[in-house]
């Protein structure tokens, strides 16, 4: 592969998600040549993963590569990339338990270790990998600094860790620039269909019933998508290789709170219907942002009430278009 006008390159993994798609949209808008690689698994619908990368296809400095990196060929595949962001993975916290574990394990940790081993023998500028604050479990203390116990009480949790840690080998054996990032709850336009307010958001919208996981108290450190992808840059950037950063919104509140500012947005009263907690479902999460405040130079900037706004602004230009599915029982994923 030959850069275009001499420009940056960027690997973006996962390009067609929620993650992947802004990310890989504001690299191109920063200049860059973008190669994307996603496998589009059946985890959801795959022409809302192509309505994600509609406007990448049309873009002369965007390459989509459609191959799973658990098990196709990788070899040169990093040969004049500049920058790669490992944003693939296998997602959903309740899905991981019982058989689908091996999934979890093809996809997050072995799909990282393969692509690890190419950054070894195909140095790059950086590697950002995509963790999550499922890595801590049940946090004894929030919010929670980068420097908590990790202790995941779900299989999906623990293949965060397992990544971290591959890509710690990577870094002390073959000097591999790694940079984790432990995402907290990203939401936004474009946002998955099983998340929490993909779904409550479609139901207020339709005027039907929210159904929840849990007695609503859960709280969560809901991060909005441009914060995530500006903390993402800063990490390629200004990250230290070798180290992990949480990027979180700044604002822990409870399901329920959540809720009643979705009420306010679609102008109506939803009804809650209340259901068993799921397995794996941690009860807090909060992000200490001090060390990527300090050493990656962001902080959020964008409130719950603005970027739910913004969602739901995007699910009606989505209802119009016929572009969503049927709202379906939510806990919240990490």
């Amino acid at each position: 592969m030959s850069t275009i006008d001499n420009r940056r390159r960027a690997l973006v993994t996962g390009c067609a998600g929620f993650l992947g798609s802004h990310l890989s949209e504001r690299l191109i808008a920063d200049g860059y040549e973008v190669v994307g690689i996603d496998c589009f698994t059946d985890y959801y619908a795959r022409e809302i993963k192509e309505s994600n990368i509609a406007r990448l296809r049309d873009e002369p400095g965007f390459t989509l590569l459609e191959m799973d990196l658990s098990s196709d060929p990788v070899e040169g595949l990093l040969e004049g990339v500049d920058e790669v962001y490992h944003l693939a993975a296998q997602a959903g916290v309740r899905g991981s338990f019982g058989d689908s574990f091996e999934l979890y394990v093809r996809n997050n940790v072995q799909s990282t270790q393969r692509l690890l081993e190419q950054a070894a023998r195909n140095p790059v500028g950086s590697f950002v990998y995509a963790s999550s604050s499922s890595v801590y479990g049940n946090a004894a203390a929030s919010p929670t600094p980068e420097g908590a116990p990790r202790q995941p009480i779900s299989p999906y949790g623990m293949t965060k860790v397992a990544t971290e840690d591959i890509a710690g080998v990577y870094h002390r054996n073959h000097g591999v620039p790694t940079v984790g990032l432990r995402y907290f709850t990203a939401y936004g336009p474009r946002q998955r269909p099983d998340m929490a307010f993909n779904r409550f958001i479609r139901s207020g919208l339709a005027g039907k019933p929210i159904a929840i996981l849990g007695d609503g108290m859960q709280v969560r450190d809901f991060t909005y998508v441009a914060d995530v992808i500006e903390g993402t840059r800063a990490a390629s950037a200004r990250g230290k290789a070798g180290s992990v950063y949480n990027i979180g919104g700044g604002q822990p509140v409870t399901l329920l709170s959540a809720i009643e500012l979705i009420e306010q947005l679609v102008e109506r009263r939803i009804v809650v219907e209340h259901r068993p907690a799921a397995r794996g479902d941690v009860r807090m999460t909060g992000a200490d942002c001090s060390l990527a405040a300090d050493e990656l130079g962001v902080t959020p900037s964008v409130t719950l009430a603005e970027g739910l706004a913004a969602e739901v602004e995007w699910m009606l230009a989505a209802t119009t278009r016929g572009a969503v599915t049927s709202p379906v029982p939510a806990s919240i994923a990490a």
